[in-house]
């Protein structure tokens, strides 16, 4: 039986998500290649969707944990530009007064509670903030996103385990993107797909087409609903590809050749767009304001951001310790 087709504001939201993150990223790449702002820069291009309609399945009580590559995983589930794009130019007037820049943005008004530069360690945290909600009695879910090559590392498989035997309110995003870094998926995984692990764990693990708006968000929302009504987790293995190296600088030439040319001619964005106009699901004139609208956005987060102090040095006593010590 086919899913059916989400209703159309569903469909334009994602869609809107999804062109956030990407005019975000081509501006982020514009502005370091121009100097106006030096910081380490990790490209999401190529996997907007997955966060893009997992986000569409929350509410900002809900909660997600990222790492350092999740940039659209944030801006997906709604973090303020002015504040995400100050926090990665290092100024006082970001989310985390400049301090943690792009590695560790958190915004808990939107429900992003951690970024992590650690690899794999958002599984336990999610598991923890899912552990909390489940002792509060609330409806909230925790989303832990990370990549392929964190399936291989014990946080892993210790955060599936305890979430499935505590039948925590959690979701386990693997943005597999075929690349660990620099390494191919094959070269370093022991099975063809990551969610044939949840077997293990007594979860459902469900591999889905990353680049399908529609079948993310079905997968999503089945995922969520399960969670909130106290069945437990559910591990989704997105299958995507970055169209970057793993930072900014990195000239991909581990990849096979031919490989990022051909995934890129399948890019998620416009062919979405082209979709929602075909199926008359959204105007051409309705989805060029709405780019338009972002643009906007970009540009004064970016003026905020260059006319933003960056932190006094006595900011590196505090948010240490509960109490502020003197040195």
């Amino acid at each position: 039986m086919t899913a059916a087709i989400p209703d159309r504001d569903v469909l334009v939201g994602i869609y809107r998500r999804m062109t956030r993150i990407k005019q975000n990223d081509e501006r982020f790449r514009a502005v370091l290649k121009s100097g106006k702002l030096v910081m380490p820069y990790y490209s999401p291009r190529g996997q907007e969707v997955i966060p893009s309609a997992v986000s569409a399945c929350l509410s900002d009580e809900d909660y997600i944990c990222t790492i350092y590559r999740g940039v659209h995983d944030m801006i997906a589930k709604g973090i303020p530009l002015k504040d995400l794009w100050a926090e990665f130019g290092g100024r006082v007037t970001g989310t985390c007064k400049g301090k943690g820049g792009p590695m560790h943005v958190t915004h808990p008004a939107t429900g992003v509670m951690v970024t992590t530069g650690i690899v794999g360690s958002s599984m336990p945290i999610a598991n923890g903030l899912a552990l909390a909600a489940q002792i509060r009695g609330e409806k909230r879910v925790a989303v832990a996103y990370f990549g392929d090559g964190a399936s291989n590392i014990g946080a892993f498989h210790e955060a599936l385990n305890m979430a499935s035997v505590w039948k925590l309110p959690v979701i386990f995003v693997c943005q597999n993107n075929g690349y660990a870094e620099h390494t191919k998926y094959a070269y370093g995984t022991s099975v063809p797909n990551v969610a044939q692990r949840a077997v293990a764990y007594a979860m459902p693990g469900v591999t889905v087409d990353g680049n399908d708006p529609v079948a993310m968000y079905h997968t999503a929302r089945e995922a969520v609903e399960r969670a909130r009504a106290g069945q437990g987790p559910t591990l989704i293995e997105a299958k995507t590809f970055r169209f970057h190296g793993h930072v900014f600088g990195d000239a991909d030439a581990y990849m096979d050749k031919g490989e990022k040319d051909a995934w890129m001619a399948k890019d998620p964005v416009p062919l979405y767009r082209a979709w929602l106009i075909a199926t008359g699901n959204a105007s051409e004139e309705e989805l060029a304001t709405l780019e338009s609208d972002i643009e906007g956005e970009i540009d004064e987060a970016l003026e905020f951001t260059l006319n933003s102090p960056y932190p006094d040095v006595a900011e590196l006593k505090r948010d240490v310790f509960k109490d502020e010590v003197s040195v």
